[in-house]
């Protein structure tokens, strides 16, 4: 199963065809190849293995996050 994280687009970077991207805190640089459609500073997107898959609205970013984290609290639980 492959996983797509919402994060944040802080910066665009059109010569390398990049952006700087926030996901869940971590700053991280992703692709923008696989993208066909207009991007812009502040956009959510989903973003796997660093490449940008689609823009998303940032309702469905915060549920996807908010569920993860949820996640995340309970493999440390179990621990």
């Amino acid at each position: 199963m492959c996983l797509a994280i919402p994060s944040r687009v802080d910066s665009i970077d059109k010569v390398n065809n990049t952006a700087m991207v926030d996901t869940m805190g971590v700053k991280r640089e992703a692709r923008l190849d696989l993208l066909d459609e207009e991007l812009s500073v502040g956009d959510w997107v989903l973003l796997h293995i660093g490449f940008v898959m689609s823009k998303i609205d940032e309702q469905a970013a915060r549920e996807s996050l908010e569920l993860y984290e949820e996640i995340i609290e309970s493999m440390e639980d179990n621990e």
